[in-house]
């Protein structure tokens, strides 16, 4: 099943629509690479979806566990490029929880949660992952 369509609208512009609910993203080039930095890149968006992958299976693992819910917490991104070649070279993210006193198993299973995210299970190795949990 085809999960989503990519067009490109130039100007290094792409509008990626998502089939299944036909929700769109647009994606611009960077300032630092052609663009006009008007929208997420591509590679913002990868590192993105590291952060929003990791509270997606915190979330499934507080319903599943029935432990305190993090709602409300907050991940900052921050995303470094290398060159040669240009890649993501690392992903800093800080993960702030919510004041619900969570005890010492919980925040072991959430931390757990979030370093075998499916996102970061797929990155490549040496894409340096640097998680702050700030509880």
């Amino acid at each position: 099943m085809i999960t989503s369509n990519v067009t490109y609208l130039g100007q290094l512009r792409t509008q990626a629509t998502h089939l299944q609910s036909n929700t769109k993203i647009f994606t611009d080039a960077p300032k630092d690479n052609h663009g006009k930095g008007e929208a997420f890149s591509p590679t913002d968006l990868v590192a993105t979806a590291l952060a929003s992958c990791m509270i997606s299976i915190m979330g499934i693992v507080a319903l599943k566990e029935g432990i305190t819910p993090i709602d409300g917490t907050i991940a900052e991104v921050t995303k470094i490029m290398y060159a040669e070649p240009r890649r993501i070279g690392e992903i800093h993210i800080t993960l702030t929880f919510p004041k619900n006193n969570f005890n010492d198993k919980e925040k072991n299973i959430y931390e757990h949660a979030a370093y075998t995210c499916p996102v970061a299970k797929s990155l490549h190795p040496d894409l340096k992952q640097v998680i702050a949990f700030v509880w």
